[in-house]
């Protein structure tokens, strides 16, 4: 049973920092690509940030680009979202998700983690 935890979401002003975590389980993640995606209210999840789990491989949407960096353990199967600089546009649900690294469908998904940046 594959399993996606995140934590590390809260309340912090604008400019301040947070690292969000992603604890994965069920399987062995090395063919897997792991994803952060958000969803602001009243608007469609998007894309955040992406790593590679074998090659560590990144990719970011531009909005977040120079302010956040996403990073695996290997050791503790998990991925990390380090979020600086934020900003009130950043505030919304974060989702830890998952999909085979061949394959642009992520096909697990986290229950998602509430950050909320105040101005």
């Amino acid at each position: 049973q594959v399993q996606l935890v995140e934590s590390g979401g809260g309340l912090v002003q604008t400019g301040g920092s947070l690292r969000l975590s992603c604890a994965a389980s069920g399987r062995s993640f090395s063919s897997y690509t792991m994803g952060w995606f958000r969803q602001a209210p009243g608007k469609e999840r998007e894309f955040v940030a992406s790593i590679s789990w074998r090659g560590g491989g990144t990719a970011y949407a531009n909005s977040v680009k120079g302010r956040f960096t996403i990073a695996r353990d290997y050791a503790t199967n998990t991925v990390y979202l380090q979020m600086n600089s934020l900003k009130a546009e950043d505030t919304g649900v974060y989702y830890c998700a998952s999909r085979i690294s061949s394959t642009m469908n992520y096909d697990y998904w986290g229950q998602g983690t509430q950050v909320t940046v105040s101005s």
